[in-house]
This record gives C-alpha cells, sequence and structure tokens, in this order.
C-alpha cells in the first residue's frame, strides 16, 4: 500500500480532522517561506526580518517596519492553491472540524473554510492603536510611510510579532480542537516556531499525519509521514 492509499484509508475512517498547517501550505500559493532557500530570511534588507517583525522596533521605528511589511508580508495576489481548496471541501462534506494555521495570509477563508483558527493573526485585518477601529488590508496597501486613522492614532495590523504573546481565545479553541480530533494532519511546517509547535502534543487521538518536504522533530510521533508537497499530497485524497 503506498502511502497516498494509507492517507486516503485514515481519511475515509475519519469524522473529526483537524488541520495544522505552517508556512508550506502557502508556498505553493507563491507566498515565501520564511526559512526557506528563497524565504525572507535569506534576503538582504538593511535589518534581520525577525527584528524589524518585533514589537520593539514596530514602536520605535514604524516607517521603517511598513516600509519592510509592505515589501515582503503582503502577497494580495495570491490565491488559494490545492491544499486551501481541499481542506475547504473537507469541511463541507463534515470530515473536517478545523484549521489551525501558523500563516497570516487569510487564504483558508478565502479558499472557503469557516472554522480557522489563525494563532498569528491576520494581514487582512488591522486597527487603530488609539480608538480601535478597524481596517481592511487595503489601507495599509494602498498607503504610504506609517497608516494613519481618522483621529491621529498608528493603525497596527493584526499580526503577532516577536515579543507578543498570541491570541489567549484562538489558542484555546485550537487546543480543544486539536484534543478532540480523531485525526490530526501536521503540514507544511517544520514544528520548530514555539509555542505554536508545542500544541500538536496536546492531540490522543487515532492518528497523527505529518506532510512536509524536510523532516520534523516530531516526524518519530506520527502514523504517516510524507515529505512532498501539501497540496500535491492532498489534493490525490
Amino acid at each position: 500500500m503506498t502511502d497516498i492509499e494509507k492517507l486516503r484509508e485514515i481519511i475515509h475512517n475519519s469524522h473529526r480532522i483537524v488541520f495544522f498547517g505552517g508556512a508550506g501550505v502557502s508556498t505553493e500559493s507563491g507566498i515565501p517561506d520564511f526559512r526557506s532557500a528563497d524565504g525572507l530570511y535569506h534576503q538582504q534588507y538593511d535589518y534581520p526580518p525577525e527584528e524589524i517583525l518585533s514589537h520593539t522596533f514596530f514602536v520605535r521605528n514604524p516607517e521603517e517596519f511598513y516600509r519592510f511589511y509592505r515589501n515582503k508580508m503582503l502577497c494580495l495576489t495570491a490565491k488559494p492553491n490545492k491544499a486551501h481548496l481541499t481542506l475547504a471541501k473537507w469541511e463541507r462534506e463534515g470530515i473536517l472540524r478545523s484549521v489551525v494555521t501558523q500563516n497570516i495570509d487569510g487564504l483558508h477563508q478565502t479558499a472557503g473554510s469557516q472554522r480557522v483558527h489563525e494563532l498569528h493573526g491576520s494581514v487582512l485585518r488591522n486597527h487603530c492603536m488609539k480608538c480601535g477601529k478597524f481596517y481592511g488590508v487595503e489601507k495599509i496597501a494602498e498607503s504610504e510611510g506609517v497608516p494613519q486613522c481618522e483621529c491621529g492614532g498608528i493603525i497596527k495590523p493584526d499580526v503577532v510579532l516577536y515579543e507578543e504573546a498570541l491570541p489567549e481565545d484562538t489558542v484555546m479553541q485550537a487546543v480543544e480542537d486539536i484534543r478532540s480530533a480523531d485525526t490530526l494532519i501536521v503540514a507544511g511546517t517544520s514544528l520548530t516556531v514555539y509555542p505554536a509547535a508545542s500544541y500538536v502534543r496536546c492531540f490522543g487521538g487515532d492518528h497523527m499525519i505529518l506532510i512536509n518536504r524536510d523532516a520534523t522533530p516530531y516526524d518519530h510521533m506520527a502514523d504517516l509521514v510524507i515529505h512532498d508537497k501539501v497540496g500535491e499530497v492532498l489534493s490525490q485524497v
């Protein structure tokens, strides 16, 4: 039996699947992975990405933050790929409980997924730090310098920066779904970004499946490991 046939059999016999995904889910849509050979961490800039994308840097140098953010973090022409579309289909069919994602691009919702736990926020949501008014991503993309609210406050993306805590409600819902799942599919993630990566340890169901281009520290815990592109694998199921 091939790996795809094993995966197909597990999916067929599952009723409460939870999908835990990382950057590798969106790379097939043209969104760069932070740590891949051509990702953000290997591109030249005035400061290291992890410094620019920190809370301290945002507060001290918002203009430089937004120069990087618009150029590197907003991929508004990206479209959902086979992985996003397959997961949305599984949700409509009633076998997928939810998607837990480390990505901030909103492509799962664009594909049609309804129950999505965004651990690191979303570039599509932005709020004024002074009055709390909501702004869509267009406000950020079309403005220059530091985007400002009508009240004069600075607009901040609803993206979890380095030094910031993950949204507590989202984490609680994600962990609860992982705990109650009968099958957990972990895909497109190196499982090295904490605390998010540690949430897979909450799983106590029947089958854990790992789909990733490279090996991860959690491969030994999985019932099935497939080293391939996420969209290509899921679309065959």
